[in-house]
């Protein structure tokens, strides 16, 4: 399964990484120089969990942010029965 979150879409983008020297002007410098351009990933934080999605528990990746908007639907904490009623059944 790929990198991609299953509400939002999100999923890896590419860009450029830009390495520079020298020192500012505001700071004393001649200026700062462009010494390389290359090409990287940008890869979102991608989380697995247990959600419910469309009434049944299972598990799905999510991104973060989709996590704090709350998108996702956590299940029920299950109740654990005690050793004597099990017992008793």
């Amino acid at each position: 399964m790929s990198r991609v979150c299953h509400f939002t879409g999100r999923s890896t983008r590419s860009g450029r990484s830009i390495a520079r020297r020298g020192k500012a002007k505001k700071h004393g410098g001649v200026g700062k120089n462009i010494t390389g351009v290359s090409k990287r990933t940008f890869k979102p934080n991608i989380q697995t969990v247990r959600a419910v999605v469309d009434g049944r528990v299972c598990r799905i990746k999510v991104s973060a942010k989709a996590i704090r908007m709350g998108l996702v639907i956590k299940p029920a904490r299950r109740q654990y029965k005690a050793a004597k009623e099990k017992a008793a059944e």
